[in-house]
């Protein structure tokens, strides 16, 4: 892609994943500078000219989500004050995504402050992947593009040449997507259920199918504190499932215990995208880290090109 109206931006939260986007699009990197007061405010000027251009700002939420979503609604807003055309906002990692109810009284539904507060910023348009629920697309009233990473996942699996497989899905919220993993790679359909005292503090309790003597692939849409799906291991394990498990997942947060509950759990190998910044520290042995730049920078592209995306939901 070589045209000049088309202007590719990329926040301080995941530069490497800009990088590779901009590569794909065989784009230069917008120009924008960003820094911080004495006070710890944050500052972002665009330094190009953007007046009447069609822009795109990746910023996925790591682990410094309130920094990461402070310093994207300030730069829509010295887009948008820029006179840009169009604002697309590419957000791999939606932030705040779990809280996308009140399931309790007196809870906020955070999800859905996070989709006002970029819609009165000034976003036109928003690209993320595999959001914790669907309903949240529900929460614009601007177009929001969903992706998916789970035809990749079964491309990659496919090619291991596994035998005798069963995909796991770690509660019933997730079952829909297992069985179209399973679909894709021929593999058969297990949940495990799941019951959540509080956050971050869940029991798999059974097995709801067969997985005796099967290679286990245990999907989620992320892994944080990675409870549930090593609490999962040894419901399985009990089950009669075969020695290998593999865990497929497209945010790999890893957050607090993660790393040290996956490595006591010994999975063969545990698959996650780069939708989220993993840094050497959290880096183990039988993680594997797949790009999701090509998919977000074709969605970015057949965005702009006014072309059809159904095709990368599938």
């Amino acid at each position: 892609m070589a045209n000049s109206e088309l202007r590719v931006f990329y926040g301080n939260s995941h530069p490497k994943l800009g990088e590779d986007i901009v590569k794909f699009l065989k784009l230069k990197p917008g120009q924008i500078k960003l820094s911080r007061f004495a006070g710890g405010e944050i500052y972002a000027r665009i330094t190009e000219n953007v007046r009447g251009q069609s822009c795109v700002i990746i910023q996925t939420c790591s682990q410094e989500v309130n920094v990461d979503l402070m310093e994207l609604f300030i730069i829509i807003d010295a887009m948008k004050r820029a006179s840009a055309k169009t604002i697309t906002v590419v957000l791999p990692h939606f932030g705040y995504a779990r809280q996308d109810r009140k399931a309790a009284s007196r809870e906020p539904v955070s999800a859905r402050l996070v989709a006002n507060l970029l819609e009165t910023a000034g976003a036109d348009r928003i690209v993320t992947m595999d959001l914790h629920s669907d309903q949240i697309q529900g929460f614009f009233n601007i177009p929001v593009d969903t992706l998916t990473y789970m035809p990749d996942f079964a491309e990659y699996l496919k090619k291991k040449k596994l035998q005798n497989m069963v995909v796991v899905a770690p509660d019933t919220g997730r079952a829909k997507v297992a069985k179209k993993l399973a679909d894709r790679i021929g593999a058969k359909l297990a949940i495990l259920h799941k019951v959540r005292s509080e956050h971050h503090k869940s029991e798999i309790t059974h097995v709801v199918g067969d997985v005796k003597d099967r290679t286990v692939i245990i999907t989620d849409d992320m892994i944080d504190t990675a409870g549930t799906i090593t609490s999962g291991v040894d419901v399985l394990r009990q089950a009669g499932c075969s020695s290998d498990i593999y865990v497929v997942a497209t945010h790999g947060l890893f957050s607090g215990p993660a790393i040290e509950r996956m490595t006591k759990a010994d999975f063969k190998e545990v698959i996650v995208t780069d939708t989220f910044p993993i840094p050497k520290e959290k880096q183990f042995k039988g993680l594997t880290i797949l790009s999701a730049a090509e998919l977000l920078g074709e969605a970015v592209r057949r965005n702009y090109e006014n072309q059809s995306i159904s095709s990368l939901f599938d």
